[in-house]
């Protein structure tokens, strides 16, 4: 009999964990994360439900090469800040970023109450990681977590 496949998202706990080096990760503890595709044991694709803080944003600009990444705006007011510039999206609202764009993204919440946005986005292997703003570059390694280093290839 196969397991039954439905549950509360917000029964999933909630986490600030970032893979992010120093001094980059701070700026990346202002946002919360359920995995709710790990926790239905999904491969192919993650999904998060994602809670910014006032103040918070959800990673720092950035770009993946390979990656694919569609976002839809649960609850909320939020800045989308691309290379484009920045405009506010509301729930109900969605963006998307194809991989190897070079569009660097990034969600600031600078409103007085918590954003939830349902971020979902592909594990090609091979994926890098571009930031333009910040001296940090990211590969996927085999195991399927990011290496960080310097845009010059040295480590932190």
């Amino acid at each position: 009999m196969a397991e039954a496949s439905g549950f509360d998202p917000l029964e999933i706990r909630e986490s600030n964990a970032t893979g992010y080096p120093e001094p980059y990760r701070a700026a990346n503890q202002m946002r919360w994360n359920r995995r709710l595709g790990d926790h239905a044991k999904l491969v192919n694709f993650g999904v998060n439900l994602t809670r910014i803080v006032p103040g918070g944003q959800s990673s720092h600009r950035h770009a993946h090469s390979r990656q694919d990444e569609f976002i839809y705006v649960v609850k909320g007011e939020v800045a989308l800040e691309t290379d484009a510039g920045t405009e506010t999206l509301r729930a109900g609202m969605c963006a998307g970023f194809p991989a190897g764009t070079g569009n660097a993204h990034r969600f600031v919440n600078r409103s007085g109450e918590d954003v939830l946005l349902l971020v979902i986005g592909d594990r090609s292997a091979g994926d890098e990681v571009s930031y333009p703003e910040i001296d940090m570059h990211a590969r996927l390694g085999a195991d399927g977590r990011y290496v960080f280093t310097r845009k010059d290839g040295t480590g932190f």
